[in-house]
């Protein structure tokens, strides 16, 4: 089974697992717009990307980060934000792809990463996978980091409670 895990917006992530094994891990798609390079969500290339993935919707499954606006974020930010969970949302429901979504504290809470600093998922994903460390290397990786521990998270519970 393929398990894709997406830590949505412009920084966020995607992991690629299948069968525990991390296979691929991509920034989230993005590229400039207008004449102050603001960044936008390449769609084209996230299709792609999930499509290159995809093998059928029995072994397939995306499991994407539950967001909601935060207090003390810009109205821009937390449009700009929307709009790109939106479009992660509407790809995969117009590629048949199964999707699920999980809140950060409860993917967190089963990896004991409450409370603890945002570098802590990093640490932990170069824990379970020290072979793709080189790839978790910077701090700015923990988004990727955050997309492999959302896999996992689905793998551990979910995909074994759907095996009962």
């Amino acid at each position: 089974m393929k398990i894709i895990g997406i830590d949505p917006g412009l920084n966020g992530a995607i992991a690629v697992l299948q069968n525990n094994k991390v296979i691929q891990i991509h920034d989230v798609p993005v590229m400039t717009d207008g004449k102050k390079n603001k960044r936008q969500l390449n769609s084209a290339q996230l299709v792609k990307l999930l499509k290159d993935n995809f093998q059928d919707e029995v072994d397939t499954v995306v499991v994407v980060e539950q967001v909601n606006a935060m207090p003390g974020q810009g109205v821009t930010s937390m449009f700009n934000f929307g709009q790109t969970f939106g479009a992660i949302k509407g790809i995969c429901a117009a590629l048949n792809l199964p999707i699920f979504f999980v809140r950060p504290a409860k993917w967190k809470k089963h990896f004991d990463l409450i409370n603890s600093s945002k570098d802590a998922s990093r640490t932990k994903a170069i824990e379970m996978y020290p072979s793709i460390s080189d790839q978790l290397s910077k701090k700015k990786d923990v988004n990727k980091s955050d997309a492999i521990l959302i896999a996992r998270f689905y793998s551990e519970t979910r995909f074994k409670e759907d095996l009962k």
